[in-house]
């Protein structure tokens, strides 16, 4: 046994995923690389966004810490 090879289980759909993202750009494997890294260009930028909104709030008193 190859230790390379992963077992179906642990596959989690992500073939699944895989499949789904080249037939959404009609087989074309560059463009579904392409518009992966565009989406992950926009999570990126909105989660700076978020993290600038939550680090201002908390600096000027909006929110409290949870102490249990």
């Amino acid at each position: 046994m190859s230790s390379v090879s992963q077992p179906k289980e642990q596959d989690d759909g992500l073939e699944a995923s895989v499949d789904q993202a080249i037939a959404a750009c009609d087989g074309d494997t560059r463009a579904a690389v392409r518009a992966l890294i565009v989406a992950n260009h926009f999570l990126e930028s909105e989660i700076a966004e978020l993290k600038k909104a939550v680090s201002h709030a908390y600096t000027r008193g909006r929110f409290r810490t949870y102490n249990g």
